[in-house]
This record gives C-alpha cells, structure tokens and sequence, in this order.
C-alpha cells in the first residue's frame, strides 16, 4: 500500500513540475514564432486572458497527448500523473487569469512574472505563468520593481475567485491589471533594470 501511494504521489509531482516546464519552454517558442506566434501576438495586443475555462482548455488539451504515460508503470502512478496534469492546467488558467485581471493577489511568487511580462514588454524574459523556476533555471528570469497596487487582505477571499471564469474580461478591473497596450511581437523591449 505504502508503496503504491509513494508511486502515486511521486508520478503526480513529477506530472505537475513537467506542466510547468512545458509551459515555460511553449510560450518561448511563441515569442519565437515558432509555435502560435500570430495567436499568441494577439494575446500580447489585447491583454487579457480567455477565462479560466478556455485557459484550462488550452492548458489540459495537449496534457491528453500524454495523460496515460504513467500507466506504463503501474496504475498509482497513472492515477497520480493524471492528477497532476490536470491540477497544473487547472492552476496554470487560474494564475494566467488571475495575472491578468488581479495581479496584486499573487501571493506565491514574488513578483506576477506574467503580468510584468505584459506591463514591461518583455519578449525575452519572464515566460513563467504558474511559477518562475524555470526562468531563472534558464536565465531569462528579469527582475523589474513591483509594488502591490493594494494589500492582499484588502480583497478579501472573494477576491480570489472574481476573475472571469468563463470568458475574457469584459472590461478590466481599474488599476488591477497589467498596461493592455503591447506593441508587434517583432519588436524588442526596452530593458528593464537587472537583478544583482
């Protein structure tokens, strides 16, 4: 029993680090045009996440190509990679919406790397959505000052659930989100102060 539980646990963790690598070596290869570029240069343009739902949709679809991989080693493990596929899309929409709609509220990282993504045009820094890790195991992470506009306590527990759960924002929230003008993917950012 023991030994089933520890091979499920370490197969979900395994599965939920791996999103977030995928994640972070996908939206690269979109600031590279090599995959989704004009889709995602839309993003950049408008600014604002799709809801968590059409987030999710773009997160866990993919995750289907490779759900069943840890049923090869026994059924736990399958159990618990497919679990962990499925948390990771499920927090990597919400911490995109979030990013984009109530930065302040992201408590688990220093600074919502997505939000300064967008806000300081970084289109060689800063690709992290759920966690920055992998920027700065790769390099790119850019640090850039930021101050939460409000308190988290300022928004209660509420707060954390009034992002737009089925479509994009009508209209953003006042001084919540990230600047929604970006220029052309093409162009290359200012650079913003580095980190010692």
């Amino acid at each position: 029993m023991w030994q089933a539980l520890a091979e499920g646990v370490v197969a979900f963790l395994a599965a939920f680090t791996v999103g977030t690598l995928v994640e972070y070596l996908v939206h690269r290869l979109m600031h590279s045009r090599v995959l989704l570029g004009r889709k995602h240069a839309e993003h950049h343009r408008d600014g604002w996440g799709q809801g968590w739902l059409g987030e999710c949709g773009d997160y866990f679809l993919p995750t289907l190509l490779v759900i069943w991989v840890g049923f090869l080693r026994s059924a736990p493990a399958g159990i618990g990679w497919a679990l962990g596929g499925f948390l990771y899309a499920a927090l990597a929409a919400y911490a995109h919406q979030l990013q984009h709609e109530y930065p302040d509220l992201v408590f688990w990282m220093p600074r919502p790397v997505h939000t300064l993504h967008h806000k300081h045009h970084m289109w060689k820094n800063n690709f992290g959505i759920l966690v920055d890790w992998w920027d700065r195991v790769f390099g790119t992470y850019q640090y850039v000052e930021w101050k939460r506009t409000r308190p988290i306590r300022s928004y209660g527990l509420r707060g954390f659930f009034r992002i737009s759960w089925c479509g994009p924002a009508l209209q953003p929230p006042a001084s919540a989100g990230p600047e929604t003008s970006a220029p052309p993917v093409a162009e290359e950012p200012q650079r913003a102060t580095t980190e010692a």
